[in-house]
């Protein structure tokens, strides 16, 4: 299992509903920032990839990127800074 990280900009139509649903059909998953998701699967990024690409347009922007092991972080939501700890941070202890 590997973490990876996603990030779109949905351009004209922000249907924001239907990528969310498609990013949380990952068991495991946490959204960072705003527009910044983190998902732990056994699929490569170009899969992910290709899969969120169905539930979004064609003018979008999408980026997936497979996390190393190490992050750093500031400021962010307890939830989620405690998601981040487990999920990366003790995996690579």
């Amino acid at each position: 299992m590997a973490i990876y990280l996603i990030s779109y900009d949905l351009i004209k139509t922000k249907d924001y509903k239907k990528l969310y649903d498609a990013i949380m059909s990952y068991q495991r998953c946490a959204r960072i920032t705003d527009s910044l998701w983190a998902i732990v699967s056994r699929k490569k990024a170009v899969e992910i990839r290709d899969f969120l690409k169905k539930h979004i347009d064609n003018d979008d922007k999408l980026f997936v990127c497979k996390i190393n092991g190490e992050a750093a972080w500031f400021n962010l939501n307890k939830d989620v800074s405690g998601w981040l700890k487990k999920s990366i941070v003790k995996k690579n202890l």
